[in-house]
């Protein structure tokens, strides 16, 4: 991949991604694979008048060793100078870029329930830095190529062409082309303008309906609204989450769900893929799963904590789109969620919630935002899909058709 066109890329990620601002401190997390674009990516945010620069790298196999040797004693335990480096990141806000790239089935084999009771162990230490930090974050999630990953989704390919074919998939989704940062402009008006449609209709619920089986209606919160696209902090500043990312999303009500849903692509969850699962919901909470892949996976993920098995978020994505047009199944949710309608169970999204920035985080729970460690999307869209709104005057307004905005 020529080198001008993986720049403009990385200044797309620090400029439109993250929007540095002069001062900041940035910290960017990656794998090893691609350590030269993870250079340029440092170089772009001084270019951005970053203060200083962190990278902290992360290698899916050292991951396995650790959970293999370590006991879970160790593993549940928070060191005092992983809590001072959390208390610092509070103090100071810093810009996270996150450069995916791993490996989808690179966790195969692990100790996924001794990785589980050990997140379980630690997340409540965790959470009050990860509260206080809510909506203050400028954050953006990218990709890179992998070897492993690449094999998997071009497994035909010598790896060489497979790297440079994912490349290809990554930067034409991310709308990496002659002007990257006016292309995402125009696109976060589009991704804007939906919403802002969707908002006018003040939906209580939504339907969905596929041929596959799925038949399930979420409920709204009042105070919410649908997102997509831009976001803006809780210090003002404009920031995109997700590079690439074609979704109009919204935090449903918890408690409020009924019905089944059919997954409609896998689910790379902790280093391994969930397949061809479905969820079946009782008053808000998912009482049943089953899955063809990874079943007992699934089940432990809905039973990380209460909220877990809650959905925390609705994500409206057309059939037509760059990624579902490619014809390419990534293997990876920040793709594959943007190729596809989905859903997340466990934690919801505060800034969801009208005027936000003004409101607690307590309060926006209470309004009925779900509370979990674990968020995770499931692809659900498909070519059959239709979805409808039921408003709260008692109109049922029709959103999609057969995989695709009906509006």
């Amino acid at each position: 991949m020529k080198k001008t066109v993986l720049r403009e890329y990385a200044k797309l990620i620090v400029r439109c991604g993250v929007n540095v601002q002069k001062g900041q401190e940035v910290v960017v997390y990656a794998d090893l694979d691609q350590p030269e674009f993870v250079q340029m990516v440092v170089e772009e945010a001084y270019k951005a008048k970053a203060k200083c620069v962190t990278v902290e790298w992360s290698f899916q196999p050292l991951a396995k060793i650790h959970t293999r040797y370590r006991s879970l004693k160790v593993m549940s335990e928070v060191p005092e100078w992983q809590k001072a480096k959390l208390q610092r990141r509070v103090d100071v806000v810093p810009c996270r870029i996150h450069l995916i790239s791993e490996d989808p089935d690179g966790l195969k084999g692990m100790n996924m329930a001794k990785m589980a009771k050990a997140r379980q162990a630690t997340y409540p230490i965790l959470k009050p830095y990860i509260d206080q930090l809510e909506g203050k974050e400028q954050w953006c999630i990218a990709a890179v190529p992998g070897k492993a990953w690449a094999k998997k989704v071009f497994p035909g390919e010598r790896t060489s062409i497979a790297v440079e074919k994912l490349w290809e998939a990554i930067l034409s989704t991310s709308r990496v082309n002659e002007d990257p940062i006016a292309a995402w402009e125009a696109h976060n008006k589009n991704l804007h303008d939906r919403c802002a449609y969707l908002n006018s209709l003040q939906i209580e619920s939504l339907h969905y309906t596929a041929d596959n089986g799925t038949d399930l209606t979420v409920g709204m919160i009042p105070d919410a609204v649908f997102c997509g696209g831009r976001e803006v902090s809780r210090q003002g500043i404009a920031f995109n989450p997700n590079i690439p990312s074609e979704e109009c999303f919204i935090s449903p009500m918890k408690g409020k769900a009924e019905g089944i849903v059919y997954s409609t692509k896998p689910l790379s969850y902790q280093g391994q893929l969930i397949e061809n699962f479905f969820i079946r919901f009782e008053d808000g909470k998912a009482v049943d799963s089953g899955a063809e892949k990874n079943a007992e996976l699934l089940a432990t993920m809905l039973a990380m904590d209460e909220g877990a098995a809650y959905l925390g978020e609705c994500a409206l994505v057309p059939q037509k789109s760059p990624i579902a047009e490619s014809g390419i199944l990534f293997y990876n949710t920040l793709f594959d969620e943007n190729a596809s309608c989905h859903l997340a169970m466990g934690r919801g999204f505060p800034d969801t919630i009208a005027d936000h920035h003004n409101k607690t985080l307590e309060e926006c729970r209470e309004l009925g935002i779900n509370e979990s460690m674990i968020h995770e999307d499931f692809m659900i869209g498909c070519d059959t899909m239709n979805v409808d709104a039921t408003t709260r005057d008692g109109k049922v307004v029709p959103i999609f058709r057969n995989g695709n905005w009906a509006f």
